[in-house]
């Protein structure tokens, strides 16, 4: 794993925050942790990000709305969607945007680390295809 391996955490809790930071610096990457989409969007590291990990309901633009921005800025980033409240429209709306993984809270650190290593994987294959593009 690189050090350039940086996992952005957007969610309003910050219990959730900082028990996921735990967990990904645990397994050897950097982490970074947002309280709202609005905060990650206006950071410098949305381009340095690997995967981003977001709740669904949040104040202001929901996990599911920055995926949609972040995909109509350009940035083809693997977004693995957490959330409190199953709900199947959100569940289809977030895979048919590509998301790694729709993760019903609370879940298992494997079910996280398994999205995780896929979201890894697929972001560094796409960055493998733009480099011989």
């Amino acid at each position: 794993m690189s050090e350039a391996t940086l996992i952005s955490i957007v969610d309003d809790d910050a219990l959730v925050c900082d028990g996921t930071a735990a967990l990904v610096e645990s397994l050897g990457y950097k982490a970074v942790t947002f309280t709202s989409a609005e905060h990650f969007l206006r950071s410098e590291v949305i381009s340095e990000t690997t995967c981003l990990i977001t709740d669904v309901q949040m104040p202001g633009l929901s996990g599911l709305e920055l995926q949609e921005a972040l995909q109509s800025l350009g940035h083809q980033t693997p977004v693995i969607v957490i959330t409190g409240y199953a709900n199947e429209k959100h569940r289809t709306r977030a895979l048919e945007n590509g998301a790694v993984g729709y993760l019903i809270k609370p879940f298992s650190e494997q079910t996280l680390i398994a999205c995780l290593t896929v979201a890894i994987k697929l972001q560094s294959s796409q960055t493998r295809r733009r480099r011989t593009a």
